[in-house]
């Protein structure tokens, strides 16, 4: 959500800060080159697409270019340019605000994905001590329980003990979903209906089953649904320490 706010917000700003800055640039327009006013404007693409995604980079670099031919190049307040090398200069001022706002774009996904990725190591990390140092499998299955949970998007998860009942879908451990036994595309379809299964189980014996409660509108990633597998194997890791637990 705090994604979405931000692009939203420099969706908005693409369109409104190249013209801002353009305005602020034409008491100078007559004294700077057409080249270093071209400069500047590329310099608001990057900061409205490292806030934003693509789109917004786009948008900026579209704008800029529209604002520089208006406002900074000759004739001035009208959409025409006579001098050939303000022609170029517009023509790389959209394409270098492209680039760069793809560039800019990747930085941030790349940025927010090694914040993921360590967050989701952590828990792994968390979790294996425990198991290594609870006294009881309870304490396991609850921080797991929470843990998937958050990292899943759920509304809801229980754990059962005991044996299977019904024909559930299922998480599997290569991280996709299967109803009725076949493979199901989560992420074009989202979640299938009901509760999904995450089996636990320790030492290829089965513990137990986490019950997951999706949310409609959140499909996690195939990373995050892989750390959900290791999370409930670390559930039947430690159930199975602790010996047979009675069906029900």
């Amino acid at each position: 959500m705090r994604y979405a706010l931000r692009d939203r917000i420099a969706l908005g700003l693409s369109l409104v800060a190249p013209l801002v800055v353009a305005l602020i640039l034409v008491p100078f327009r007559t004294g700077l080159a057409s080249t270093n006013l071209a400069l500047i404007l590329v310099v608001v693409v990057v900061a409205v697409s490292a806030m934003g995604n693509r789109l917004a980079g786009a948008v900026a670099a579209l704008s800029s270019a529209v604002w520089f031919d208006f406002f900074l190049a000759r004739p001035f307040q009208r959409f025409t340019i006579n001098d050939t090398n303000d022609i170029v200069t517009a023509v790389l001022l959209l394409a270098v605000g492209l680039i760069v706002s793809q560039l800019a774009a990747r930085a941030r996904r790349l940025r927010v994905t090694t914040v993921i990725d360590a967050g989701l190591l952590a828990r792994v990390h968390d979790t294996a001590r425990l198991v290594q140092a609870a006294g009881s499998p309870d304490v396991v299955v609850g921080q797991v329980r929470g843990q998937l949970i958050d990292i899943l998007g759920l509304r809801g998860c229980r754990f059962e003990y005991g044996s299977l009942l019904g024909h559930p879908a299922r998480l599997e451990q290569d991280g996709t979903v299967v109803v009725d036994r076949k493979p199901w595309d989560l992420e074009r379809l989202g979640w299938p209906r009901g509760e999904i299964e995450l089996r636990a189980a320790g030492n290829g014996h089965y513990r137990g089953r986490y019950m997951l409660r999706p949310s409609p509108d959140v499909v996690p990633s195939r990373q995050a649904r892989l750390v959900a597998v290791t999370l409930a194997d670390d559930t039947g890791a430690a159930l199975d320490t602790a010996g047979p637990v009675p069906d029900g």
